[in-house]
């Protein structure tokens, strides 16, 4: 009897250690993480190129200042949010531990070193501050260095480059995301303290047909979903179905120019609709007898 009693001690002592290594760290989380690290990406149906009979080149831009957009903004602090991570965030962290390959045109033809980018984006900026005066009125400055590091908060754009396509099998209109790009407001700053502004420049492009790309946006919440903290889609489910609002910058033609090198204002803006337009309408056109 007594050795029953042991061995029942036994099995519940082990059970109740097993649970309470098993429970999340969060303090207050109400359930238990099951861990999106073991997610997947959505398979996707193999294409011959014999099998295309339309195919064109798409690139978009992706505004997180638009409401719709908001997600791909936030969170903005990691260490702050329990690790979970902005899109900005996600593609940066992976690109700097080499878990992703990166290419500086959206071709994705001129590979980057990962490292060198890193060490290159990150290098210390040198700057002169105003100290104070000496005796003789002069201005005293001091030459030190300023530690650069990436900051999410400051990636509102992602430029994006689609393939459009309609198949001979099925003879419906489909897409690919091919290239994505985190854009940053640059800036160049003048010896007598003038800063002129750059425009928008991509930081780097994500093959984002590339297994390990997709594999790492499979694994992380988008947190599009704001009625739900549960059921949040992950960022390959986002692209896959492109659950976001962007515009039309460019569409592929033998000037390989983009829309604001020929319009400008409100035409561009017209000419975006207008690609837009006529790219779902060729499904309609194509199969029409």
């Amino acid at each position: 009897m007594g050795k029953k009693l042991f061995i029942l001690s036994l099995v519940i002592t082990l059970a109740v250690s097993s649970t309470a290594q098993t429970v999340s760290v969060k303090p207050d989380n109400v359930y238990i993480s099951q861990g999106e690290e073991y997610q997947r990406p959505i398979p996707l149906p193999f294409i011959r190129k014999t099998d295309i009979v339309w195919s064109t080149e798409i690139w978009k831009t992706i505004n997180s200042e638009q409401l719709f957009n908001q997600f791909f903004y936030f969170p903005n602090d990691e260490f702050l949010n329990y690790g979970k991570k902005s899109l900005a965030y996600i593609l940066w962290d992976a690109m700097a531990a080499g878990e992703i390959p990166i290419y500086e045109d959206d071709d994705l033809l001129i590979p980057l070193d990962n490292e060198e980018f890193v060490r290159r984006y990150t290098r210390a900026d040198t700057i002169l501050l105003e100290i104070g005066y000496d005796e003789d009125d002069n201005e005293i400055y001091q030459t030190i260095i300023r530690p650069k590091y990436f900051d999410g908060s400051e990636i509102f754009n992602y430029s994006l480059r689609e393939t459009w396509f309609i198949g001979r099998q099925d003879t419906r209109q489909d897409s690919r995301r091919i290239a994505l790009a985190p854009v940053k407001e640059s800036y160049r700053e003048l010896p007598n303290g003038e800063v002129i502004p750059l425009g928008n420049i991509p930081l780097f492009w994500v093959p984002m047909q590339n297994p390990l790309v997709r594999s790492l946006l499979a694994r992380y919440p988008s947190y599009c979903n704001r009625s739900n903290n549960v059921q949040q889609p992950s960022w390959d489910w986002v692209f896959l179905n492109q659950h976001y609002d962007a515009y039309i910058t460019r569409e592929s033609d033998p000037q390989d120019r983009k829309i604001q090198d020929y319009l400008t204002g409100e035409n561009a803006i017209l000419e975006s609709y207008y690609i837009e337009e006529k790219v779902f309408d060729i499904e309609n056109e194509m199969w029409e007898y």
